[in-house]
């Protein structure tokens, strides 16, 4: 299925209002014009359709009595496999069951919101995109705006319903563990994936584990502990929460307060690409003050929100800023937004600086910012929200955002009422997992990132944490899939399944998220095998001597799954 991008449609939401607002005068207008017309033409009808719905309602009654033993032995045909089904978590074959008897009936209900494709795509979608000139849908063109080596378009999935009225389809069952293994086994034997390796591979609509090689044994999972880390942030605050940042006046004493809320994707940059801005909340204040008469402030900043030290134990490093509630663009100290480079000792510092140059633009006197706290007495003069939690989460998996990630991990501290610091985000972490029923046995967490090198999870852990995002009755978590990289296209794995690395046939089917320190490497996150079904997989290597060629293993490893019609 395709997933659309919101971004674009977000950017483009004040042209369509605009063109809405131009238009409507003339649609009232021709509205009004034609409304006689349409009353004389309703009223000469009107006796036709009366007579005509007379006439009709006894070959009404008769079809519906001549169809009704049909739909009984339909239904009945159904109930035994219906009733056969496990109950817990198994809602994905509950519905495909019972589609099957309510499809005949539904059929009207189809068409009117379809039409339908068998891959499962809007046929308007596809079209949209042939109105663009540009190739892709359901086949993924070769235009993915990366290069001029691009990866070779992906193949689609095998179409999982047929069109309305068409021959049945054979849905094909899940791989065998032994096909899987004949397959697998001798690619993780690969002497670069080190001493030590786990795998582990489950069939995401069941739940059902179809492959495990060590699969409880526990494993420094590098940044694959970010997907533990969504999952807990997600299904303890919700998709669509929010973080904000705000301005406080503290009376009588033109004190001005900056209060961090904990956003990790709060931008200095003009260009704010849809995150909270620092410039648009500098003019909201400077705005609010001048309305007061007050036009110089001393100015603080409130970084209390979180407790304890901001180092992580790794000491200083170019993957991660000092974790403070109050920071922009991740305190980097160039106009990037993802990667290493170097960062300020004193992200929230840094932020109260750059909004005191912002209020000065705008005719606002401050004093030079230091730490203080805001108290209840104090007047909030503006406040800047972040995209929802889904938004922020999928940048994090992306992109291996660990600046995102410890962020995280602390606002579910926060949210679920522990101390805010790096052993309260770990704690709050095991916590919500442990809610949702997910195998902890030997899981442990340090930080949210997951570059602490104390840190253990299983395969078992992480194909857990997937089935559990694609949980129908957990749509809350469904980020933690449309987050993970694209195999050739997307975050981490951009130059990775190319023809360069002789893995590019699994360009664009594998969403993975990657795992990366010294002699550690780790994949995890979903494929659709060559038989269509959607599988969860995870592969952990530790004690590896070359990264690359252990990425190499695992890539391959994963491309082989993709292309096993192993059931």
């Amino acid at each position: 299925m395709v997933v659309p991008e919101l971004r674009p449609w977000r950017a483009a939401r004040p042209q369509v209002k605009r063109v809405a607002r131009a238009v409507r005068p003339r649609l009232e207008r021709a509205a009004q014009s034609v409304k006689p017309q349409v009353k004389r033409v309703t009223q000469a009808v009107k006796p036709q359709v009366t007579r005509l719905t007379e006439a009709a309602k006894p070959q009404a009654v008769r079809l519906t009595e001549a169809v009704k033993p049909k739909v009984a032995r339909l239904v009945g045909s159904v109930s035994p496999q219906v009733a056969k089904l496990p109950r817990p978590n198994k809602t994905w074959q509950f519905t495909a069951v019972a589609a099957t008897a309510g499809m005949a009936l539904a059929a009207g209900v189809v068409t009117a919101a379809g039409p339908w494709d068998s891959s499962g795509q809007r046929t308007a979608e596809r079209e949209y995109a042939a109105a663009q000139e540009q190739s892709g849908g359901v086949d993924h063109g070769r235009n993915s705006d990366t290069s001029a080596k691009a990866p070779r378009p992906a193949p689609s999935a095998a179409s999982v319903l047929v069109g309305l009225g068409g021959a049945a389809s054979t849905v094909k069952s899940a791989p065998t563990g032994t096909a899987l293994a004949d397959v697998l086994n001798p690619l993780l034997d690969n002497s670069a994936l080190g001493t030590r390796h786990t795998a582990a591979v489950v069939d995401v609509s069941t739940g059902k584990r179809l492959y495990g090689v060590g699969a409880d044994d526990a494993l420094t999972p590098a940044s694959t502990t970010k997907i533990a880390t969504a999952v807990a942030a997600l299904s303890a605050m919700g998709a669509d929460h929010r973080l904000t940042t705000r301005a406080a006046l503290e009376p009588d004493t033109k004190e001005l307060v900056l209060v961090g809320g904990g956003d990790p994707t709060l931008t200095a940059h003009k260009d704010a690409d849809g995150w909270a801005s620092l410039r648009t909340l500098a003019d909201s204040t400077a705005t609010a003050l001048k309305k007061r008469g007050t036009r110089a402030v001393t100015l603080s900043y409130d970084t209390t929100l979180y407790a304890g030290s901001e180092l992580h134990p790794i000491g200083v490093n170019d993957n991660l800023a000092p974790v403070s509630a109050l920071m922009a663009d991740e305190g980097r100290t160039d106009d990037s937004s993802s990667g290493q480079v170097k960062r300020v000792t004193d992200p929230a510092a840094d932020a109260a600086e750059k909004f005191a140059g912002f209020l000065q633009e705008h005719g606002i006197t401050t004093t030079s910012p230091g730490p203080s706290k805001a108290t209840g007495r104090a007047a909030t003069l503006a406040t800047v929200s972040s995209p929802p939690l889904s938004d922020i989460v999928e940048r994090m998996l992306t992109n291996s955002d660990n600046d995102i990630a410890e962020a995280l991990a602390r606002q579910t501290a926060v949210a679920t009422g522990k101390r805010a610091d790096f052993a309260g985000g770990a704690a709050a972490i095991h916590a919500q997992l442990t809610k949702l029923q997910l195998p902890l046995k030997g899981a442990v967490f340090n930080d949210g990132s997951g570059l602490d090198r104390d840190d253990r999870l299983t395969a078992d852990l992480l194909t857990a944490l997937l089935v559990k995002a694609g949980d129908p009755t957990h749509p809350e978590l469904r980020p933690v899939l449309t987050g993970l990289p694209i195999a050739g296209f997307t975050g981490t794995l951009t130059t990775r399944y190319t023809d360069a690395t002789g893995a590019a046939g699994a360009a664009g089917v594998v969403r993975a998220k990657t795992g990366t320190l010294t002699g550690v490497n780790t994949l995890a996150g979903t494929v659709v095998d060559k038989d269509g079904q959607l599988l969860a997989f995870a592969f952990l290597a530790s004690d590896t001597t070359n990264a690359l060629e252990a990425q190499s293993a695992l890539d391959h490893t994963a491309t082989a799954l993709a292309a096993c019609g192993c059931s």
